[in-house]
């Protein structure tokens, strides 16, 4: 996923969209189908007709690009995302981030679905991210480095923006419903972690574990963009109650989260764009 290729993607949509490329992004993870359709004058993107743009493969996501309006506001959201276990690189884990960035995107939102380590965050509640813990083996900035995009050693220290989430708090605060803040973990998947994985993890400080988002995060912070994440929260993980874990469950508690996300999302917006 070259520099030329990211370049080549972000000029296809400018020639497609009229006016001017917002300057603020989501990344939408499962359950969050009502938002993106309530995108107003959207022009829409089925990934598979991008240049170069990967596909998702995963149930629950649409997979398509939509550039239009929320609640009065210039905004940019992916329906969507691809995963390592899909059997992508991490390369193409973020070639979505570095197309908004080449579309001059200033601020992303990245959403998931994620499994709890606290048993005060109970399946269907949110949490916002801030700070992660990467044992994906998944990095984007992995090879040689493109100067036009990044330096070659970029800074985390404050990789989820800490005046942004502090807004994101505010909104939560003004609908009275909680947001959970914590560490977000990242492995390969796609199978569900066993219990002993989930005691080291929350022994390392982890608040709740997914599959996908900071490769995302990575790129975007190496690209000079703000970060913000928030974790629906679908299930307690492996050995935290005596229960099986399913993707329909998943799924289920993932649609209950999702009601608060997009009140949530619809608030914020007013201080990203």
């Amino acid at each position: 996923m070259t520099y030329e290729n990211i370049q080549a993607c972000a000029e296809y949509i400018r020639g497609k969209v009229n006016g001017t490329i917002p300057k603020a992004a989501m990344i939408l993870g499962s359950g969050l189908n009502s938002l993106a359709d309530s995108i107003e004058d959207a022009v829409v993107f089925p990934f598979n007709e991008l240049p170069h743009f990967p596909v998702t493969t995963v149930q629950g996501h649409a997979g398509r690009m939509l550039v239009g309006t929320l609640e009065g506001k210039g905004v940019i959201c992916l329906q969507g995302r691809v995963h390592g276990y899909e059997g992508h690189e991490a390369a193409k884990l973020a070639f979505a981030t570095r197309v908004l960035w080449a579309l001059c995107v200033e601020t992303l939102v990245i959403t998931n679905a994620a499994g709890s380590l606290d048993m005060e965050a109970k399946p269907g509640s949110l949490m916002a991210i801030t700070d992660h813990i990467n044992l994906s083996g998944l990095n984007p900035l992995i090879g040689i480095n493109d100067d036009r995009i990044g330096p070659r050693f970029p800074d985390m220290g404050n990789a989820w923006d800490k005046a942004l989430t502090e807004k994101l708090h505010h909104v939560a605060e003004s609908l009275s419903f909680p947001l959970f803040s914590g560490t977000y973990i990242m492995v390969t998947g796609p199978n569900f972690e066993t219990p002993a994985e989930i005691r080291a993890f929350r022994t390392m400080g982890a608040n709740a574990v997914g599959m996908s988002t900071v490769p995302e995060c990575l790129a975007a912070n190496h690209c000079g963009m703000k970060v913000v994440g928030i974790s629906s929260i679908t299930n307690y993980a492996a050995g935290m109650i005596d229960s099986e874990i399913t993707h329909t469950e998943t799924m289920e508690f993932g649609a209950i989260a999702a009601v608060n996300l997009e009140k949530l999302l619809r608030g914020f917006v007013q201080y990203i764009a």
